[in-house]
């Protein structure tokens, strides 16, 4: 089994730049959950929780969900130290098998693209969430630029529109909020967020 290499990064993960994207997609987030009541939340690929920790307030239970136990760990540690009472951590990976889980809102932020099959884990996040659910997903539009073996270069709108649709998703919306330098393989790249209901 190869190493993970986000176990190497843990320590070093939040670097500036890691903490000020997060603190943008951070805010976008936290406009799409607005008026969410009291729900539970569930981020997956959470790394050290730089995003679900700052909208903890919004929601009534979350969980970070990652396959790195150092990064959990990461996360684990500002929990505590920020005293933060209604989020916990789980090491699971979702592609490899998904546990039984339920939840009303379901968080990928800059996941996707590291997952080779993106069908197959938009299906197992579909199977955990509660009818009437919403998936939000944060990731980099489709960018010719980056070309890497174990990274999608982005996604085109329309293509992940149709596999969440072909999944059963519906009410779906994604558009681009925002354009950086260097955010995307030291590319300047934009980041859309797509919602969409169960």
């Amino acid at each position: 089994m190869e190493q993970n290499v986000f176990e190497e990064m843990a320590k070093r993960y939040d670097t500036k730049d890691r903490i000020a994207l997060a603190n943008v997609i951070a805010e976008e987030v936290r406009a799409e959950l607005q008026n969410c009541g009291s729900k539970s939340f569930i981020d997956y690929g959470s790394g050290t929780g730089l995003v679900s920790l700052q909208i903890s307030d919004l929601v009534e239970s979350v969980l970070l969900v990652d396959s790195s136990k150092q990064m959990l760990d990461v996360a684990q540690g500002k929990i505590s130290r920020r005293g933060i009472s209604n989020a916990k951590v789980l090491y699971s990976d979702f592609t490899q098998e998904t546990p039984e889980l339920k939840a009303d809102i379901i968080l990928m932020s800059l996941v996707l693209l590291h997952i080779p099959n993106t069908k197959i884990i938009l299906q197992q996040l579909f199977h955990i969430l509660n009818e009437g659910g919403q998936l939000i997903i944060v990731d980099f539009d489709k960018n010719e630029k980056i070309n890497h073996p174990k990274v999608h270069n982005g996604f085109a709108h329309d293509e992940l529109k149709s596999i969440l649709v072909e999944v059963g998703f519906h009410s779906i919306q994604i558009k681009t909020f925002f354009h950086g330098q260097n955010i995307f393989m030291n590319q300047d790249a934009s980041m859309f967020i797509s919602t969409s209901k169960k």
